[in-house]
């Protein structure tokens, strides 16, 4: 990584770029007369918040906006060989033409990229049949997909290319988009969200081999994001938007060194950084003991507890959590973190009676839930409120939102309709900083982070003693995100309920808990207080975790990412 200016030839080249989409009302300016170039080997980050204009300006690139989208000024794409393509003037087969040759897109979401009902090895084989120089036969197009796979760190890609895209994980998936857009050996890489969905230390690899794609295949990156840590871990240089301007552009250790914007210095405030929440204070002693007793008048505690899934078609059934000891304590936020199929949504699920407890003991506000009939459950539901993590999809989009909110409270008694519960809604839209008056408005009027404040004010409609809250925060960008935290912990200060606090993020689970369970693969490997797990951290793993977590830093984010590749080779 260099902050030198770069003097290669541009890659791709922006000039005045302006796209306005027509409505039902108004048209809507996305992208204001914008000037970028992204020059041959580097990584240009474009950075800023949902609604800022990044994602769209990358679309341009490819000439993927909608039929909705009115485009001027120019973008010019340049190919290896060197031949360019206007964006903006083209027609639809020159467009054709250099998508996939010239440029290559990696999508935010692998799963919706990849078609379910071929191999992945026929969709590489697609592109190359698509765009190569020459005719290939299926043997070569074949051969070429199995060594783009090898590349790409997919393991027995000779088998696996005949495989399908739900038998491969989330960052394998990603992987494979990424050996699709590099078959081709396309000049241009547009990595839009590349990480968001994924687990630190998959994210970590990922970043690792968008690292490759430039320092081995010559690829020039453009990467849209809103993670600051992604940024200083890849970038070379950031341009930061804003409502469709470019606010601030500089190389990457510049613009964190010495941020000149406010709306800058703000993004960079709002990254969560391990060390500035409750880890803050040093731990006085090692991580507890996993089989410690639990306070008197635990919300939750477990012991040797196991939660499987039934087998279907005569197959037998999937343990997912094995074994488990724990407790959440009267007026404790404990964090549950680890990676994906790791257990812990399961373990969420479990307490509030949506995945069976089929070993062991786990006793939730009192009452067993191994063997639980759903009419001994139907009590404590008032008394445990669940935060799911898609706040667009966890809400009906037919009613408004305090329709939404009063939900519990008519199905729960407390009011009569959702008219006679008004009040109440109000007095929580007040709670979670929102105007009264969005409760008259529809879902998918409300922005992601309004969304998931109308979402934590439905969890505790009730007055619930306990509030699972299922990686609230994980789909938000990183100054909604630091709001919502932020709220989280002043109404639980307020209120005083118990929280378990599911998240993959180490940053996130500091601002928040009072104290850290990390699992894999359905096993507790370390739990104890956030100080002691996050400053003393006695398990391989939870090293591993915190050194894949990256910081927004370039400095010190080189010096991680050096420990995190001795941590994996140790």
């Amino acid at each position: 990584m260099t902050d030198t200016i770069n003097t290669a030839p541009a890659v791709a080249d922006i000039r005045d770029l302006r796209v306005r989409f027509a409505t039902d009302g108004e048209p809507v300016d996305a992208v204001k007369g914008i000037d970028i170039s992204a020059h041959a080997g580097e990584v240009l980050a474009i950075v800023g918040e949902s609604g800022s204009g990044k994602t769209v300006t990358a679309n341009a690139l490819l000439g993927l906006l909608p039929e909705t989208a009115t485009m001027s000024g120019a973008v010019i794409v340049r190919g290896r060989e060197g031949g360019e393509t206007d964006v903006v003037h083209a027609s639809h087969a020159k467009l054709r033409a250099m998508r996939g040759r010239d440029a290559a897109m990696v999508f935010q979401e692998p799963s919706t990229a990849l078609n379910p009902v071929y191999t992945v090895g026929w969709q590489i084989a697609e592109g190359l049949r698509a765009h190569a120089s020459r005719k290939l036969s299926k043997k070569e197009a074949r051969a070429q997909a199995v060594e783009i796979l090898r590349k790409v760190g997919i393991p027995d890609p000779d088998t696996r290319v005949d495989d399908y895209p739900h038998q491969f994980s989330g960052g394998q998936k990603q992987r494979i988009v990424i050996a699709m857009a590099l078959v081709l050996n396309a000049g241009l890489i547009i990595a839009d969200e590349p990480t968001t969905a994924l687990d630190v230390t998959v994210q970590a690899e990922i970043l690792e081999l968008l690292r490759a794609c430039r320092d081995e295949f010559g690829a020039t990156i453009v990467l849209i994001t809103h993670n600051m840590g992604v940024v200083a871990d890849l970038a070379d240089r950031v341009v930061v938007m804003l409502r469709g301007d470019i606010v601030e552009q500089a190389p990457v250790r510049e613009l964190f060194a010495n941020p000149r914007e406010p709306y800058t210095r703000e993004l960079l405030a709002a990254v969560p950084h391990v060390g500035q929440g409750k880890s803050a204070s040093r731990p006085e002693s090692s991580s507890e003991d996993a089989g410690a007793a639990a306070p008197e008048g635990s919300l939750i505690v477990a012991r040797a507890c196991e939660i499987g899934y039934p087998g279907r078609f005569g197959r037998g059934g999937v343990v997912a959590v094995k074994g488990v000891d724990f407790h959440v304590g009267p007026g404790e936020v404990v964090g549950l973190v680890g990676e994906s199929g790791s257990g812990k949504t399961t373990i969420g699920r479990a307490v509030v009676g949506l995945t069976t407890v089929v070993g062991g003991s786990l006793r939730v506000l009192g009452q067993e839930m191994n063997g639980v009939s759903q009419r001994r459950l139907a009590p404590l539901r008032p008394d445990v409120g669940f935060v799911f993590q898609d706040p667009a999809t966890s809400f009906n989009p037919l009613l408004t939102i305090a329709e939404c909110i009063a939900e519990p409270l008519v199905v729960h008694g407390r009011a009569k309709n959702v008219a006679a519960a008004r009040a109440r809604v109000d007095e929580l839209l007040d709670a979670v900083r929102l105007p009264t008056s969005f409760g008259d408005r529809y879902p998918h009027e409300l922005s992601g982070g309004q969304r998931q404040r109308a979402s934590l004010a439905r969890a505790l409609a009730l007055d619930p003693k306990l509030l699972i809250a299922d990686e609230p925060t994980s789909a938000l960008d990183v100054s909604v995100q630091a709001k919502v935290l932020d709220l989280f912990v002043q109404l639980q200060a307020e209120l005083g309920f118990a929280s378990l606090f599911i998240s993959h993020d180490l940053a996130v689970i500091d601002a928040v808990s009072d104290r850290i369970i990390v699992l894999q693969r359905g096993t507790i490997r370390e739990q104890g207080t956030t100080a002691q797990v996050l400053n003393d951290p006695q398990d391989p793993y939870t090293r591993e975790l915190l050194a894949a977590l990256p910081v927004p830093d370039p400095v010190e984010q080189a010096e991680r990412r050096a420990l995190w590749q001795a941590v994996r080779r140790g």
